[in-house]
């Protein structure tokens, strides 16, 4: 139903009353068919603005018609939250013998405020989407409305806080629209803490605890790694490795992260053996499992092969397998490796790659993957101008954290 007196008169072509003799025509046939109805007051936001006498109109003429919810949508996401709390708590003073869904559009990213403004005059009723997925800017997520109600409201809800990183991971694989690792609640870096000073007083006591503990959505708090690093996010990483260092030791490893930060390297808690590798030159972290050679071959309308040559604990090990693509066929030609070996091969979680911005054909090629080994995650990265030797240089790099920091047999 229209919901601005501007789209009932220019897009029908019909006065109000005419419009509402129409929509009281299919409420009728929705009643003898038995069908439990909603009505949908599209551009609610602009008729509140501009022809708010319009809307009552309607309001008055539909509230006894057996409706079970009225929908007020924000439909081209223009209004800020002193609008929305005033329109909601208008319409529902006006009438609180009926129920009422407010629907948010992000278009100036205000979307979750405003939903916390009409839950406020309150609406009872909101829609949201998983991921904010939408027209243009897209919707409310189910994630921000869930974590305002449960903090601000204290309101019953039926959902279980717990999954919701793990249904919005899944409708990023479904949808191919990746989600910002900034985003709140399930983005990958909201529960990671840059500052040191953080990491720090996350040691003494939580100095910076709030409510949104990663543990209420299935997570995990984590200590990046970079310019801003200090000791104690240093320390909370190895913690997890279980790797100890002295104190001079501690300070050598702490300046070289720190000098990464500044070239603007992305580092994981993955990559510290690494480095405790390169800065103290030792055998701390010893490469059980190297690449000799592989080949890889691609034709048109044929599978790609790969044939592998490696060395695990000094014995050399020798493969040919194919596959859908390169990188495929070369993860066949290892999985036949471990598997005549008895050990077995961590999940595949996630897979990305990316170039510079305005990058060419020759533009190094940056693979970030994420494995699940035993209940633990481990991503690798790796650069390299061929996208599948990134991919292998990740593998290989999981294969010996694997094997080296928390071993499998």
């Amino acid at each position: 139903m229209k919901g601005s007196l501007k789209h009932c008169e220019t897009q029908l072509r019909k006065s109000p009353e005419e419009h509402i003799a129409d929509v009281k025509e299919v409420l009728a046939y929705g009643r003898d068919m038995g069908i439990r109805m909603n009505v949908y007051f599209e551009d609610w936001s602009n008729g509140m603005r501009n022809s708010p006498d319009y809307m009552y109109q309607l309001l008055d003429a539909l509230g006894n018609e057996s409706i079970e919810r009225f929908m007020l949508p924000d439909t081209l996401g223009i209004l800020n939250q002193n609008e929305t709390f005033s329109f909601c708590q208008d319409i529902r003073q006006r009438y609180p013998e009926l129920a009422f869904d407010f629907h948010a559009h992000n278009d100036y990213d205000l979307a979750a405020a405003n939903c916390f403004a009409a839950i406020d005059a309150g609406i009872t009723g909101i829609h949201t989407t998983v991921n904010g997925l939408g027209e243009r800017a897209g919707n409310v997520p189910l994630s921000s409305v869930i974590g305002l109600v449960n903090d601000h409201f204290r309101y019953e809800m039926g959902v279980d806080e717990s999954k919701l990183y793990g249904v919005s991971k899944m409708i990023e694989s479904f949808s191919g629209i990746r989600i910002p690792s900034n985003k709140p609640l399930v983005g990958e870096s909201v529960f990671t803490q840059t500052s040191g000073i953080h990491a720090d007083g996350d040691q003494k006591d939580d100095l910076y605890f709030n409510e949104l503990l990663p543990e209420r959505f299935g997570r995990k708090r984590t200590y990046a790694l970079g310019k801003m690093s200090g000791k104690a996010s240093i320390m909370k990483n190895l913690e997890e490795l279980g790797i100890e260092l002295g104190k001079e030791e501690m300070k050598l490893v702490t300046e070289k992260v720190i000098e990464l930060g500044d070239k603007k390297e992305i580092i994981t808690k993955d990559d510290l053996p690494y480095i405790i590798s390169d800065v103290l030159r030792s055998k701390r972290i010893e490469e059980r499992i190297r690449i000799n050679n592989f080949q890889l071959s691609v034709a048109k309308g044929l599978r790609s092969v790969a044939t592998l040559s490696m060395e695990i604990d000094h014995e050399i090990h020798e493969e040919t397998a194919s596959g859908d693509g390169q990188y495929d066929a070369f993860m066949r030609a290892l999985w036949r490796i471990y598997d005549r070996l008895g050990k077995k091969l961590p999940r595949l979680k996630d897979y990305a790659v990316s170039i510079p911005p305005g990058g060419k054909t020759d533009a190094l090629v940056q693979c970030l993957i994420t494995w699940e080994h035993e209940g633990q995650i481990i991503k690798t990265r790796a650069l390299d101008s061929d996208q599948t030797v990134a991919s292998i240089q990740c593998t290989m790099r999981m294969l010996n954290i694997i094997e080296t920091i928390e071993p499998s047999n």
